[in-house]
């Protein structure tokens, strides 16, 4: 007997509430618009097979103004926009410091006609959240604006929400550092989300940052074009110059991200690969403890010292293969007799 189709299980909608009103430049909205694997309108147009709809609510990308993007928010907060993905950008100030005013906020209270601070958002969304994301180093780490001397007292969302936090589905907020975030590096952790929330991927697998291991187990060195050069002890001497750039002070040995690797956009640029040092800013420690920038790391100095005698050696021993290797063998000629120093069996 022929049975019925049966209908798939429907998927609800999956929101993405995206605050900017953290202290920041709004640079990962706009970085995230040249994601390309996938891009923003893969995932807001459903040519991802086995993903739910996901609605982007980003202030910066939104038709929505006003009043009408903060009723998303407000809809998020009561429980009328489930379930939801919380992007936070950019850092948390401390409130505590601000005495009688601010730092920062989004939005007007209807009630006291006060500006609603950005902390009371965050006490209000990420509880009912299905997963909190950190995008880019100010919302991960706090970032230039948490460095030494800053008055606002500025935090990464671990540092607020603790790091131990849980969202309503029990997954701890993922951090996506950057500065900016690399556009993919945000997208790719949205789809595997998307995934894990309709019960098609495990548990986010995270390093003791909150970093999605699969992005952040490999340091920038590992990844760049430029690491032939410092095998053979081959450094630039100025900027522009092909050579391994740790002595103009890259850290990149050091610092876990993929971006040499993966690329920029399209998976072309990436920082070292066009010349550009890298200064940490995937890092708990960015900016403070990779400062002065520009000035060769003190680990540098030792590393680079070890592999001089090593290298030099090394490259003379290539250059003499290569010489061998880039002539032909002598028994190719235009001769009528066969000199390949093969022998016929008799």
């Amino acid at each position: 007997m022929n049975h019925p189709l049966r209908e798939a299980p429907s998927i609800p909608d999956l929101h993405v509430v995206w605050i900017t009103a953290g202290l920041s430049c709004d640079g990962d909205s706009v970085a995230v618009t040249g994601a390309t694997q996938p891009s923003i309108e893969d995932l807001v147009g459903g040519a991802i097979a086995g993903l739910p709809k996901i609605h982007l609510h980003n202030p910066l990308l939104a038709y929505e103004v006003g009043d009408d993007f903060i009723d998303i928010m407000r809809k998020a907060a009561d429980g009328k926009l489930e379930p939801y993905v919380l992007v936070v950008e950019g850092s948390i100030p401390n409130e505590h410091l601000s005495g009688d005013g601010f730092w920062a906020a989004l939005g007007t209270d209807p009630v006291s006609g006060q500006p609603i601070k950005t902390t009371e958002w965050l006490d209000r969304l990420a509880p009912g959240a299905a997963a909190v994301i950190a995008v880019g180093t100010c919302a991960t780490y706090g970032g230039i604006p948490a460095m030494a001397g800053n008055p606002t007292g500025a935090m990464g969302v671990p540092d607020y929400l603790g790091w131990d936090f849980r969202s309503k589905l029990g997954v701890p907020i993922v951090c996506v550092p950057g500065c900016p975030v690399q556009p993919d590096n945000f997208t790719e952790v949205v789809t595997y989300l998307a995934f894990q929330l309709v019960g098609k991927a495990p548990m986010i697998p995270l390093d003791a940052a909150l970093r999605p291991q699969w992005l952040f187990n490999e340091t920038v060195h590992e990844g760049c074009d430029r690491g032939g050069y410092y095998e053979s002890a081959d450094f630039a001497k100025r900027y522009g110059d092909k050579q391994c750039i740790v002595k103009l002070g890259c850290y990149g040995p050091v610092v876990n991200c993929n971006v040499a690797k993966r690329g920029w956009m399209n998976g072309v640029g990436g920082c070292p690969n066009v010349g550009g040092i890298c200064i940490g800013c995937t890092m708990p420690g960015f900016p403070d403890k990779f400062m002065p920038f520009m000035e060769e790391p003190p680990g540098a100095k030792m590393s680079s010292t070890a592999v001089v005698m090593y290298g030099r050696t090394v490259r003379a021993l290539r250059q003499f293969t290569q010489q061998q290797l880039n002539r032909e063998p002598a028994w190719r000629h235009s001769g009528p007799e066969r000199t390949t120093g093969y022998q016929e069996e008799d």
